[in-house]
């Protein structure tokens, strides 16, 4: 399962969309707004549905993929007067915490740019719960606490509930394994609520397709549910039939992490709307080794294999294209890496790593075929850099493909050499590099 977490408004506006199909007896207040500066603040609290933003007292704080935020005194809230936190506050501290670079508690350094708006929620702390899940081996684990907040993670054995429910599980057998297993923390008035949320929440987190989902703290007020702190990681494998469930979420990079290319958004988004796998990672963009390697085991031999013969410093990318690509993703993924190859100049030539292991499933024609097609687009350009190709691939229909894809490079004029699974898997990169 490949995981990649959104934004906290993402995942609350995945909840409010689907609220009523899951979670009967209560309703969702939602309220928020996702901002990058004060004057989108501004703009926002003119628009027609977002007058709260005038009324109600507001928190403020960063929504980039880290926690503890409260800790970092990054979180904008008073609890004495709800009025105290106005628009105004809100712009002034927005102002203030982009006027500089942060640095974190846990190291990572950084600009703000992305704020999450909400009304103030006046509750206790007895009113604050805690509730996860995830998965861990074949199974699926329910966590539930009756503190929240965050504390939590201290004394966690103490304080938090675990429920196993194997993907087999029935939904009867789950809600009796869930009722059986409620925290004895919860005050006997709300025991009956918070029962039915957390069987409803496991319920949304299973179907929503998340690989995380933590709500910390949960505050039930007699039916109301304020979803406070939201963390939320989806399993993108799954995102190519989640489009419509999932709306359009954004998948970031993590705060103190350079964002991503053009490039690799682009194949990222790709890969989000496809039942095969497309990763890329620009690791040298003026690198003179490129590699399409089909299987997320077979990239990493090949990426190191590369790394021990030439240096980290000749490796120009890293990824993968696996998992029963269509011709045309193949070709997609291929004109990718042939444009981001033929941008630099290196007086040595361009290699070009076609390699894999032995496929499943993936017919090595087809995809080879996508190749082929992005090589009658960018010879001419390949040729300019001197590239030399070489592939190495078995698995179905691997000998019409290797045929296909040296028949048509010799046309095109372009350098290659193929091989089959008699080959050891990483030979080609030794004789890449010698030659």
């Amino acid at each position: 399962m490949a995981q990649r977490a959104i934004r906290e408004y993402d995942g609350k506006a995945i909840f409010s969309k689907h609220w009523n199909e899951y979670f009967d007896g209560f309703k969702y207040p939602f309220k928020s707004v996702l901002v990058t500066n004060s004057d989108e603040l501004k703009a926002k609290s003119q628009e027609h549905g977002f007058e709260w933003l005038n009324q109600d007292a507001l928190v403020v704080k960063p929504d980039m993929l880290f926690g503890k935020r409260g800790k970092n005194d990054l979180v904008l809230f008073k609890t004495q007067k709800p009025g105290d936190v106005t628009l105004e506050d809100a712009i002034k501290w927005l102002d203030e915490k982009q006027s500089h670079e942060k640095t974190l508690l846990s190291g990572e350094k950084g600009n703000l740019t992305h704020f999450i708006v909400e009304p103030f929620t006046p509750h206790t702390q007895e009113q604050e719960y805690y509730i996860s899940a995830t998965t861990v081996g074949e199974d699926d684990v329910l966590y539930m606490s009756a503190e929240g907040g965050m504390e939590v993670e201290d004394g966690w054995d103490e304080k938090v509930t675990e429920v196993t429910i194997p993907i087999t599980m029935s939904d009867i057998d789950m809600e009796k394994s869930i009722r059986s297993q409620i925290p004895s923390g919860i005050p006997s008035e709300n025991r009956e609520a918070f029962t039915s949320f957390a069987i409803q929440f496991f319920k949304f987190y299973r179907d929503m397709n998340f690989a995380y989902l933590e709500i910390n703290p949960i505050v039930l007020i007699d039916t109301d549910a304020h979803i406070l702190d939201l963390v939320a990681r989806l399993d993108d494998t799954a995102g190519f039939m989640m489009v419509d469930q999932w709306g359009d979420v954004d998948f970031p990079t993590a705060f103190g992490m350079e964002d991503q290319s053009p490039e690799e958004k682009a194949i990222a988004e790709a890969d989000s709307k496809s039942g095969a796998s497309l990763k890329l990672t620009i690791l040298n963009p003026q690198g003179r080794i490129w590699t399409m390697v089909a299987g997320g085991g077979a990239s990493v031999v090949y990426a190191d294999t590369i790394a021990d013969f030439a240096g980290v410093e000749d490796l120009a990318n890293y990824g993968e294209y696996s998992g029963g690509p269509t011709t045309g993703e193949t070709q997609f993924y291929a004109e990718t890496i042939f444009d981001l190859m033929t941008r630099y100049e290196d007086p040595r030539g361009k290699v070009l790593i076609i390699g894999g292991a032995i496929a499943n499933f993936t017919d090595v024609a087809k995809t080879f075929t996508g190749i082929i097609q992005a090589f009658e687009i960018y010879k001419d350009k390949l040729k300019e850099h001197k590239t030399k190709i070489y592939v190495r691939r078995g698995g179905p229909n691997y000998e019409k493909g290797l045929k296909d894809i040296k028949e048509a490079a010799d046309k095109m004029g372009l350098y290659i050499e193929v091989y089959g699974p008699e080959t050891h898997v990483t030979d080609i990169v030794r004789m890449a590099l010698e030659a």
